[in-house]
């Protein structure tokens, strides 16, 4: 038997409800937040990846679905499975001039992304990300509108427990000031780093601080470390723009808390970067995370334009929230006159009401059954009702039975 690769699974029945409740929240909010749903490709070209993600990352060190494809172009091409959208949009972005119009550009998306990496609760090989991208703004309302879409949208899936946490990496000038104070004060210990940061701490020192090896943990807690990591390194102008967003989320209500240990896994952030937790899912708390990219748009051959964004795991949000019963369909027709049954099926359906019959041919009494399961109304379509022209209609939850003079009175239920 040929089952489903390791990694993904299939999703279906009792789960597909919440699944589509998920998609219909995060359209609802934002779109109400002015965000236009953008649906790029599920591949791109690998240097999209390599240059925008970042060659620094472990996405495309270890987790790329990365191919070579010939025959089908004229020369030889490398292509991969989106890891992530945000280099998607931005390459749409710079690809349809969208730089010419009125900022903000605002666009959100929901759809299956692709990483090589060990599946665990909540994480697959083929994922699903919902998330936004904000283009053209500089000013920290943007960061702001981004937050708050993040907030509004977990809280209508009805979860409660979240933290918000921030960080600012300040400006390319700040980034590499903090970069080089990593770099000297974790120089002596460089042999005790993982493989992964002794790469990290040539390529982006950074990136070290999001590092989950236990050895390299214990290293950052030294005091000396802690002390330099937990430095202020930003110039005025980055503090500034970091106090705006914290005086607006304080106008708004929403808890939030600093961490300085905060970078984010992908080397295009700069400035404000964040997470939103929740507790119930323990170790892995991140439910999402997100920032600003303001060079990123200039470094895939754009013009330069401030950006922020953010993206959350489907999966993650699916074992956080009430589980949804699927809605029953409106109506069963019951009949042993299939021709009958088809033609009043198909008006009803024309009507925009959800109607079953029974493909099989059966007895009443299994049309019924069947009936019971999975409907709320069964339209009982006998010879009598046939030849009088009228219906029998009955509610499947009390039993009551009732009759139904004409078609337009029937589509009143």
């Amino acid at each position: 038997m040929i089952k489903a690769q390791r990694g993904t699974k299939d999703i279906f029945g009792e789960e597909i409800a919440t699944w589509q409740w998920i998609f219909e929240n995060a359209k609802t909010v934002f779109q109400n937040a002015g965000f236009e749903e953008i649906k790029t490709p599920i591949f791109e070209a690998t240097e999209l990846f390599n240059r925008g993600v970042g060659d620094s990352t472990d996405i495309v060190n270890k987790e790329m679905y990365t191919f070579s494809v010939g025959g089908i172009e004229k020369n030889e091409t490398s292509i991969t499975l989106r890891p992530e959208n945000t280099a998607g949009v931005v390459r749409s972005y710079i690809e349809h001039n969208m730089s010419r119009q009125s900022p903000p550009q605002k666009f959100w998306y929901f759809g299956p992304m692709f990483r090589y990496e060990r599946p665990q609760a909540g994480r697959q090989r083929q994922f699903h990300q919902a998330g936004v991208e904000l283009f053209g703004i500089k000013d920290a309302t943007a960061d702001t509108e981004v937050i708050i879409t993040a907030v509004n949208f977990l809280k209508s899936l009805g979860l409660a427990d979240l933290t918000v946490e921030l960080n600012t990496l300040g400006c390319p000038k700040c980034k590499n000031d903090y970069k080089n104070s990593i770099k000297e004060i974790l120089a002596p210990h460089l042999e005790n780093l993982c493989d992964d940061c002794k790469m990290r701490y040539e390529k982006n020192p950074l990136r070290i601080l999001d590092c989950k090896n236990e050895n390299c943990k214990k290293i950052f807690e030294k005091d000396e470390i802690k002390e330099v990591i937990l430095k202020d390194y930003i110039c005025d102008e980055c503090r500034e723009h970091f106090d705006e967003l914290k005086k607006y989320l304080d106008e708004l209500n929403i808890k939030y808390t600093i961490n300085k240990m905060l970078v984010r896994g992908l080397d295009y952030y700069n400035r404000t970067v964040f997470e939103i937790k929740s507790e119930a899912l323990g170790s892995q708390s991140a439910v999402c995370g997100g920032g600003r990219y303001d060079g990123l748009v200039e470094m895939l051959g754009g013009t330069s334009t401030p950006a922020v964004g953010f993206a959350m795991g489907v999966e993650r949000l699916y074992t956080l929230v009430d589980k949804i019963t699927p809605s029953k369909t409106d109506f069963f027709v019951v009949s042993n006159n299939t021709k009958e049954a088809m033609k009043l099926v198909q008006k009803l359906r024309e009507n925009n009401k959800s109607t079953e019959f029974d493909l099989q041919k059966r007895k009443f009494a299994k049309q019924l059954e069947k009936a019971s399961k999975i409907a709320k109304y069964a339209i009982i379509l006998g010879e009598d009702e046939i030849e009088k022209n009228f219906y029998s209609l009955k509610n499947l939850s009390t039993g009551e039975q009732k009759k139904i003079d004409s078609f337009d009175e029937l589509l009143d239920y």
